[in-house]
């Protein structure tokens, strides 16, 4: 998983993409394409 200063990009590399906020933190998670994982916070 990679950490990043900006979700935007990461949101936007792939149509599976979902933005979910867990415990004040930000999450980037795709079912598809577990690669694409990311967060902030």
């Amino acid at each position: 998983m990679k950490v990043l200063s900006s979700l935007k990009s990461a949101k936007t590399r792939d149509k599976n993409c979902r933005v979910i906020r867990r415990k004040g933190r930000i999450y980037v998670i795709n079912k598809n394409n577990p690669r694409f994982k990311a967060r902030q916070g």
